[in-house]
C-alpha cells in the first residue's frame, strides 16, 4: 500500500470519531498581510486540539489483544486528553503519566475522560520510567505523543481536509514542538497539495527544530521558556526524517510576536486559541513579503487555554 492510500484510509478510519473542523477566514487579517488566509480550526476539534486525530488513529490500529490491555502515554497537556478521550470513545483503558506540576485544569480534563493518572517528577527521565513501569505491570501499549507513525498519519488529516476545501494553497504554516503535526502536515502537502510549500513555525525560545533542520541532526533545547507550552517538546527519529525531506523552512518568532498574533485572532476572529496555535500566525505575519498575494493555510492547532495565565 502506498503512503498516499495509507493516509486516505486513515482519514476514513478516524472520521466517525473526530470532528471535520471548520475553515475560517478574516478579511481584516488578509488586508493586513496582503494575502488570502485560510484557518483550519482544530481548536474546535474534540478535546480542543488536533491531537485527537493522531491519538484515535493510533488506538484504532491496535490489535484486539492490545486493546484489552489498554494504552499508556506520557504528556502534560493535549495528548493526555486526546488519548484519554479516544480510549474512552473506543471502550479501552488509558494510563496517563503526567508531571506533578501539570496544570490542575489539564489533570481534571484527563480524569473527566476516564484517563488514569500517574504523577511523576517533571523530567523526561521520570516520565519514561513511570510509563515503563505501567507497561511492565499490565502490558499496556505505549503511544508516543508525536514520534509514532500512526499518530503522524492521523495528524495529517487536518491538512488533508484543508487541502480538500482549498486545493490550490501556496503555503501551509503549522506550529512545531515534538514534530508530529508538522510531519503530518508535510505529508498531506506532498501527497495532496498542488506545489504547496509547508512552513514550520517555532518560538525563538524553543528553536530546536530550526537548529535541527539547519544541522541535519536532532538538536535539543537547554531551556524552553516560552508561553507556547505545547511546543516545548523535542523532535523524534520517526518524524524528523519526514520534516527534513518535505520542509525547507522553519520560521522563528519571539514571545512578543506570539502574544500579538494570539490577541489578533481573539480580537478579529472571535475565537479562542492557545499560544502554540498563535505561533503559526506569528510566522505568517513575519513572512509577509514572501507570501504577498498568495493563498495561505494556517493550522490552528488547539484552543486549550489557561485563562488565569493569558499573555495579554
Amino acid at each position: 500500500m502506498t503512503e498516499k492510500s495509507t493516509l486516505l484510509n486513515c482519514h476514513k478510519r478516524i472520521a466517525p470519531y473526530i470532528h471535520k473542523t471548520t475553515v475560517l477566514t478574516s478579511k481584516s487579517i488578509d488586508k493586513m498581510i496582503g494575502a488570502e488566509l485560510f484557518f483550519k480550526c482544530e481548536n474546535f476539534q474534540r478535546m480542543g486540539a488536533f491531537k485527537m486525530r493522531g491519538a484515535t488513529n493510533a488506538i484504532l490500529q491496535l490489535s484486539e489483544a492490545q486493546k484489552r490491555k489498554g494504552v499508556v502515554t506520557h504528556s502534560s497537556g493535549n495528548f493526555a486528553q486526546a488519548i484519554s478521550l479516544a480510549a474512552k470513545s473506543l471502550g479501552i483503558s488509558a494510563h496517563i503519566v503526567m508531571p506533578l506540576n501539570s496544570p490542575k485544569v489539564k489533570q481534571n480534563a484527563v480524569k473527566e475522560y476516564n484517563g488514569q493518572i500517574t504523577l511523576c517528577e517533571p523530567t523526561l527521565e521520570a516520565r519514561e520510567k513511570a510509563a515503563q513501569q505501567i507497561i511492565n505491570e499490565i502490558d499496556a501499549t505505549f503511544i508516543h505523543p508525536s514520534n509514532d507513525i500512526d499518530v503522524i498519519h492521523g495528524n495529517a488529516t487536518a491538512a488533508m481536509e484543508l487541502l480538500e476545501e482549498q486545493p490550490n494553497l501556496d503555503y501551509i504554516f503549522a506550529p512545531i514542538g515534538g514534530g508530529g503535526l508538522l510531519a503530518g502536515t508535510a505529508l498531506a502537502g506532498y501527497f495532496f497539495g498542488n506545489k504547496c510549500h509547508i512552513i514550520g513555525a517555532e518560538p525563538v525560545e524553543a528553536d530546536d527544530a530550526y537548529r535541527s533542520l539547519l544541522s541535519g541532526t536532532i538538536q535539543l533545547n537547554k531551556s524552553a521558556n516560552t508561553i507556547a507550552d505545547g511546543l516545548r517538546t523535542t523532535l523524534g527519529a520517526i518524524n524528523f526524517p519526514i520534516i527534513k525531506k518535505h520542509v525547507k523552512v522553519i520560521t522563528r518568532v519571539s514571545e512578543e510576536e506570539i502574544s500579538k498574533a494570539m490577541l489578533l485572532i481573539w480580537e478579529r476572529m472571535k475565537i479562542i486559541v492557545e499560544p502554540s496555535s498563535a505561533v503559526a500566525l506569528a510566522a505568517v505575519l513575519k513572512s509577509q513579503n514572501k507570501i504577498r498575494n498568495q493563498k495561505v493555510g494556517i493550522i490552528i492547532s488547539g484552543g486549550n487555554v489557561d485563562f488565569k495565565n493569558l499573555p495579554f
